[in-house]
This record gives C-alpha cells, structure tokens and sequence, in this order.
C-alpha cells in the first residue's frame, strides 16, 4: 500500500508510522512524503498513491477534473490559521475579522499552493481587498518570507504558527474558528480501486486512525512524543503546541464536516479552480467510516 502524506505534524500519519497502532498491511506499507495537497492530487492522478492524507478542496477539484478519489474518513476541522509579527493587532484585540484584514490594505500575505485548503480560505475572505497573494511550494518559506518582509503575514497550518513563534516574533492574528468554521482541514482519500478490492483494508485502516486522533485528543502528551520521535526534527513541546492551537481531531465525517465541504463549491468556481457543481455523493463514501467509528463524532 502507498500512503501520502504531509509534514503537518498533527495529522495521525506520524503515529501511525510508528506502528504504534497497527493496521493490515502496515509493515508493506510505503509512506511518501509531499508538500502540498495540490502535489498529492498529481500523486493520485498519476496513480502512485492509494491512499492520502489531504484538505478537500484540492480533493475536489481533482474530482471535477474526472479523478476517481473518494474522501472515506475525516481528520481534523478547523486547521488554518493567519500568522504576523507584533506590528499587527490581532483578532483577540480587534474582536472582528475585517478589521484584522484591513490592516494588511496594499500588502502581501503568503500561503501555500494554489488550491489548497489554505489558499482557498484565504482568497475567499480577501476577495474585495485590495491585498496581494503570494503562493509558496513549501509552508515552510513562509515564515523567512514574513522575516524578509517579503510577505506581510501568512495563512496555514497550526504547525505553521508553531514555527514561525520559535524562529521569529509571530503571533496568530486569526484563530482558526475565524477563518472558516469546520473546515476540513484534512480527511482520509482513496483511490476508487481502493474502495472495489480493498474494503477490509481501508476499515482496518480507518480504526486505527481513529485510534491515534484518540490519543491526540485524551492523552496529547503521550501522542506528542511519538509524533516528536517518528518525525525527528522536532521536539515534544513543539507538537504539544501545535495540538493546542486547534484540538479538534476525529475520524468520523459527520454532517457537520459535509456541509462545510461543499460551502467550498461556489468558492472554488468563483476562483476559477473548478466549472461545474459536485454532489455529497461526488467527494465522499461514508460507507466504511460508519462501521469503523459507530460512536458520534468527537470533533
């Protein structure tokens, strides 16, 4: 089996590389790193993947463009977040969204590639400002990006502010229940093939995956040093952290996290990211998720 994944630390990838919840196949499994959900559609498109890690609205426009990927369980609401330096006031200060983005009038604000999840929230809230948008490979520029001045704040992941605070004076100026509520910040895709021939794994896949988002929830402390240790370039505090910023982990896809999905769709074809409509039944197979997590969702 070959799994993408992404660098954000908070997703289940990590534990579940440790073995520490084991699932079939894990020890044929391939894991691939990529930097962006855009980068990991290619991967599905290409059919170098079975299965990723990845924010909807890229799933969805692989989807539109004829891809057969299905979203098949959930991960994580709520994972954007906008970073600046201590020039700017915060929302915390300013009580008001439009107030935080008004500041930024004339100015620079970096997130990563076209068509992630971050992109797309971003150009939705700043799209009668007068504000510009640099789009970056890696989140990981964007911090040396506000440094240099190159960009006057940035929109990402949790563990982007978590960065940023350690490297440099950045504060979160838009919390992530700001930006768009219960955004799929993440959610389990598969390929369609996947879903004919392998239903045994993706359920067994899927249970341990809501295993780990457990352990993230209830005991952050002992998720955090095993995540710490398979990644290798960050400490435990570091994870802790980022977990704090946005504590909101499930694999269940309740209908909460369906309706704030195809809140995207207009977006998506006001951006010119996609042309025609997708239906529930388009993006997920909730088939698998309903007997793997029973219970109601944790998020």
């Amino acid at each position: 089996m070959r799994i993408g994944y992404l660098s954000t630390i908070y997703h289940t990838s990590f534990i579940l590389k440790s073995g520490k919840f084991p699932f079939d196949n894990l020890e044929k499994t391939d894991w691939i790193l990529f930097p962006t959900g855009p980068a990991m559609i290619k991967a599905f498109k290409d059919k170098e993947i079975d299965l990723g890690y990845i924010g909807l609205p890229p799933v969805m426009i692989g989807i539109e463009k004829g891809m057969k990927i299905k979203c098949v369980g959930g991960g994580h609401i709520e994972g954007t977040v906008m970073i600046s330096d201590e020039t700017y006031q915060s929302y915390n200060e300013l009580d008001d969204v439009e107030s935080v983005i008004k500041q930024f009038n004339k100015k620079t604000i970096g997130t990563p590639t076209k068509g992630s999840i971050h992109d797309v929230i971003i150009r939705s809230i700043l799209k009668k400002e007068n504000i510009s948008i640099n789009n970056y490979p890696w989140a990981d520029f964007i911090p040396d990006a506000i440094q240099d001045g190159e960009i006057a704040a940035g929109v990402g992941t949790p563990s982007l502010a978590t960065v940023a605070s350690k490297q440099f004076n950045t504060k979160i100026i838009l919390p992530p229940k700001t930006l768009w509520p219960y955004n799929p910040s993440y959610g389990i895709v598969v390929q369609k093939e996947l879903i004919s021939n392998s239903g045994d794994f993706i359920i067994s896949f899927l249970k341990a995956h809501e295993d780990a988002s457990n352990l993230i929830r209830n005991e952050p402390e002992i998720a955090a040093e095993i995540a710490s240790q398979e990644m290798g370039v960050v400490d435990k505090k570091f994870v802790l952290d980022t977990y704090k910023i946005s504590p909101r982990y499930c694999a269940k896809i309740p209908d909460k996290y369906i309706e704030s999905t195809m809140k995207f769709i207009p977006v998506l074809k006001d951006l010119g990211y996609m042309k025609n409509d997708l239906n529930v039944e388009d993006i997920f197979n909730l088939k698998f998720i309903d007997e793997a997590h029973t219970e109601e969702a944790h998020y």
